[in-house]
Parts: structure tokens; sequence; C-alpha cells
């Protein structure tokens, strides 16, 4: 028996830079000992199964494994968070919008290495944003931003370094969040 995992690396093959080629990732994966390994467009995403004993507690250690093996075989350090199957599902599951209903660009959610709380944002006037929104989750933030992330005034306030210290975070839309549930499922 194995478990599904999604590995989500944060700011890789963006204007040229960081450059991790998906086929060399998939490889990486492979010589790591994962199986299945599979990925989903350039922006850093791959999925890969690990045999049964690793638990989904095991998602820090996997990360930290990847991380490892990326910066020693591209010469640069990219932080990865890794995910499992059924927590992908429960993200999407527990999502606080009407995503059904949206495009999307307008839905994304930002995974975080550790929980975020709401004490974290409280200096932010939430009223000064609408109609963009935003709710936490287990370890996420689902972000509604109606004109989609680049031009989203609240993801620029939420970004803030501040804001986010002691935690790496790494957003996707939610059409890579519903790809990558699709992909993690046994």
């Amino acid at each position: 028996m194995t478990n599904r995992y999604a590995a989500l690396l944060r700011g890789i093959n963006v204007g040229g830079r960081r450059q991790v080629p998906m086929a060399q990732l998939r490889a990486l994966l492979a010589e790591l000992g994962y199986g299945d390994a599979r990925t989903y467009l350039q922006s850093g995403n791959a999925v890969f199964t690990a045999a049964a004993g690793t638990a989904p507690a095991d998602e820090q250690a996997l990360g930290a494994e990847l991380e490892q093996a990326i910066e020693k075989h591209f010469g640069f350090r990219v932080d990865c968070l890794v995910r499992s199957g059924p927590y992908l599902s429960a993200v999407a599951d527990a999502c606080p919008f009407p995503a059904a209903e949206l495009q999307g660009k307008q839905l994304h959610v930002t995974f975080f290495s550790g929980p975020v709380g709401p004490e974290r944002y409280a200096s932010l006037d939430r009223e000064a944003f609408l109609p963009e929104e935003f709710s936490l989750g287990d370890r996420a933030l689902y972000l509604y931003a109606p004109e989609g992330l680049g031009r989203s005034k609240l993801a620029e306030a939420l970004a803030r370094p501040a804001l986010n210290k002691g935690v790496v975070g790494t957003t996707r839309n939610w059409n890579t969040v519903v790809k990558l549930v699709e992909m993690t499922r046994d």
C-alpha cells in the first residue's frame, strides 16, 4: 500500500529564474525512491507515491528531503510543501467560497508550512479590500479575488513579510487545487 502526496514548490520557473524542468523534477522524485511521479503545469506541482509507512504526519520530512535534493541537483534552495491527498481533499471540501460558481482565477489557496490564526491578520482592515475576501483553514488561506490575483490589493497586503513571519506559503489557483485533488486520489 502507498500514500499519494503533492509537492508544492515555491517560486520556481518564474521570469526565467530558478528553473526546475518538470522532467528533471520527476526524475529526482524517482531517484529519491518515490513512485508514480507526475507533474502539473510548469509552476512546481508534483504528485508522487510513498511507501505505506510514510504517514501524513511526515509531510514536513518529505518536504525537507525534496528541498535538499533540489538544492543539491539544481544549485539553489526551493521551499517545498508536501501535502497528502486526504489533506488536499479536505482543503477543497472546506472552501468557504462558492467555488463551483467562480472562475478558477478568482479563487486561490495559499498553503502554509504551519498553522496560521486570525491574530496574524488582525491588523488588516478587511472592509477596505471588499469585495475581495479571505478566510483561514487548516494551514491554508482561501482568497476570493474577483479580478484575479494579479490585480488583487488584498493578495498584496496578505503577502507582506511581517504577516507571514515564521511560515512558508505558496499559492495555487482553484483550478490547480482541484487538479491536485484529482491527481492525489487513490
